[in-house]
């Protein structure tokens, strides 16, 4: 049986656990695609999101989520974490790949960190992935170039096709220890979110 492809689009959240979904980001620019993926119930999912941080965060009265939650990182990967945990993910061996977060803005005057909303956006997945102890396992951010990023859910493996640039694919290491060193992936990660 062949791929199904599953378009995420802008403000979305797409999770699957069968072998044959590969979900789709088409065109990132300044968004940021977090893929979150569990190798042991070999579940995963996708959060296509615009903007850091929602300036109107608070929840509604009924505790919910308002619909455009999933436009932002910040309320977007916590929604995202709690739909994998749905589907069978445990939490201690969830996998993050981060994507995008492109400079797509390159004027005289754009310099100012307020103009770089793809780096802001980058550093809004890693804060609440950190804070939700979830290891950044590969990433694909920054530059001035947009990517389309494609999830495998059978295994993981996350392609990113650029401009210019071909195909790069992040490959899951799921071996104990992080390459290169001699750490295992609980200290990787309180180095990488809390060095």
């Amino acid at each position: 049986m062949g791929d199904n492809l599953r378009s995420v689009s802008i403000g979305e959240i797409t999770t699957s656990d069968s072998a044959q979904d590969v979900l789709v980001a088409y065109g990132l620019g300044s968004c940021v695609a977090v893929c979150l993926y569990d190798p042991v119930a070999q579940v995963g999912g996708m959060l296509h999101a615009l903007l850091p941080t929602n300036p109107s965060s608070a929840l509604s009265e009924n505790g919910h989520n308002p619909p455009s939650a999933t436009r932002f990182v910040d309320q977007g990967t916590l929604l995202l974490i709690n739909a994998v945990l749905k589907l069978g993910a445990q939490r201690s061996r969830l996998i993050a790949q981060l994507c995008g977060g492109a400079q797509t803005l390159s004027a005289p005057g754009f310099e100012d960190d307020m103009w770089n909303i793809g780096e802001r956006n980058v550093r809004a997945a890693q804060n609440i992935l950190c804070a939700k102890r979830i290891w950044i396992q590969a990433r694909a951010t920054g530059g001035s170039i947009g990517r389309t990023v494609r999830f495998y859910i059978a295994d993981g493996r996350v392609t990113i096709k650029s401009l210019g640039q071909g195909v790069q694919v992040l490959v899951l290491a799921l071996d104990t220890e992080a390459p290169g060193t001699k750490m295992r992936a609980h200290d990787v990660r309180q180095e990488i979110c809390y060095g």
